[in-house]
């Protein structure tokens, strides 16, 4: 895949705390924002060095192609290592300097409800603080650039567990030729997670309930962290079709 950028659309930046975890949560979405023209970039935080299969050397390279068939770019920030992450303020900063940097319009993070991986939900509330913090004109540690203010934060879930609670989705229909396509091979670009468990065909199942669930083939879902603003009713007119 070989997007064209359009100016008129600003980037959307995603971070994970794995090599694979923007894919397996996100790449749907990713795959259909690629397709339409708008530059996407991964921040991954760790190496997946605490995985049971597939060495740093490993991951970093599944990720580099996922994102390649993505049509994103792709770059690793050394926080605390796999498995270790915690909350410091020195990290948010880090991130936030990244937000400055990238001048995104959305950024994407895991959900910050505890699941079965504790730096999943710690990296969501560190991105959640750096997205505030890249708007403050006066940190000194990030005066280099310019104060940005982005559009929306969404949060993807990566397993049910870690669905947010009572919280209604973004449904973002993946229906479109070619986007499930894309969004598969990129997932299967992480062949060593593969002998784990098969971890595309439970995104995939997960895509597929929630599309026939909201009247569409497949679909993924986002959490935003603040409400959502439109102009007119225009942009609601469509909503997903519940049993």
């Amino acid at each position: 895949m070989k997007p064209t950028p359009k100016p008129d659309l600003p980037p959307l930046l995603a971070f994970g705390a794995h090599p694979d975890d923007i894919e397996f949560g996100a790449g749907g979405v990713i795959a259909k924002e690629t397709r339409a023209g708008r530059p996407v970039h991964f921040v991954v935080c760790s190496r997946g060095e605490a995985g049971t299969n597939g060495t740093p050397a490993v991951r970093t390279r599944e990720a580099k192609t996922a994102a390649k068939l993505l049509g994103a770019t792709i770059e690793f920030l050394e926080l605390d290592g796999d498995a270790h992450l915690e909350l410091k303020a020195a990290h948010a900063l880090a991130l936030a300097g990244i937000i400055r940097r990238v001048q995104p319009g959305i950024v994407l993070a895991p959900t910050t409800e505890p699941n079965q991986h504790p730096d999943h939900g710690r990296l969501g509330q560190l991105v959640r603080d750096a997205v505030r913090l890249a708007r403050y004109g006066g940190l000194a540690k990030l005066k280099a650039r310019p104060a940005h203010t982005i559009g929306q934060l969404f949060f993807y879930a990566l397993s049910p567990g870690s669905v947010p609670a009572g919280q209604p989705p973004v449904v973002i229909d993946i229906s479109a030729p070619g986007i499930v396509a894309a969004w598969t091979k990129a997932m299967e670009a992480h062949a060593s997670q593969m002998q784990t468990r098969n971890y595309v065909e439970l995104q995939l199942a997960r895509a597929r309930v929630l599309g026939l669930d909201a009247g569409v083939a497949c679909a993924q879902a986002l959490y935003p962290n603040d409400p959502l603003l439109f102009d007119s009713l225009a942009p609601l007119a469509r909503g997903a079709r519940r049993f």
